[in-house]
């Protein structure tokens, strides 16, 4: 094995510890903020790292073979990663705004910057 393969997978064992963590946050968190906040987090840093895994394995094996399907695959993986980057925070955002607006107070919450914005108004 050469430090390539190494590096790969430090990248996939750093990616599975995240969406443990992240999985972990789900069952752990006491609400739903919480829970989307550490799910989100670690799913979203899992990702970067099993695509810089993908990545990786595609130059290198981009650099041995010469083959350009290496390079599709490593442009598909960055752009699968852009596109999560963009919309799991989205959908987070969206997810906790709309449970916030049905009523689901945050667990042990010492200020609600949220509601305070509202005014009590909106309900």
């Amino acid at each position: 094995m050469n430090w390539v393969s190494y590096l790969i997978y430090a990248f996939l064992a750093i990616s599975l510890t995240f969406n443990t963590l992240g999985s972990i946050a789900l069952h752990r968190f006491p609400d739903v903020y919480t829970r989307l906040h550490g799910a989100t987090k670690c799913t979203t840093f899992g990702t970067i790292f099993a695509v810089l895994a993908v990545f990786t394995h595609a130059l290198y094996r981009l650099h041995v073979t010469g083959d350009p399907k290496y390079l599709q695959m490593a442009l598909h993986s960055i752009v699968a990663l852009l596109a999560l980057l963009l919309t799991n925070p989205t959908g987070a955002h969206a997810i906790a705004k709309a449970a916030h607006l049905s009523g689901y107070k945050p667990v042990k919450a010492v200020v609600d910057a949220y509601e305070e914005k509202l005014g009590g108004e909106g309900r």
